[in-house]
């Protein structure tokens, strides 16, 4: 993962308190990125059990006696 460059806009920092602020810079996003893969396999792989939207209601059909299947279960 390449990160943009850095740029210090203000003061004078010594080298040493800019190593501290990329340390934990590149720390955080080291445990983020662990983070999302975590995530990912967790979830196991995405099949149609999973997606939540199956759940949403459907949107009703256009069409003759379209009103009355609009209350069936689908």
């Amino acid at each position: 993962m390449s990160m943009p460059p850095i740029q210090v806009l203000h003061g004078q920092p010594t080298p040493e308190e800019l190593a501290t602020v990329l340390a934990v810079v590149q720390a955080r996003a080291a445990a983020a990125q662990a983070a999302l893969d975590a995530a990912r396999q967790a979830s196991g792989p995405a099949s149609a059990w999973n997606d939540r939207a199956r759940l949403l209601r459907r949107i009703p059909q256009h069409g003759a006696h379209a009103w009355r299947t609009s209350g069936w279960a689908g």
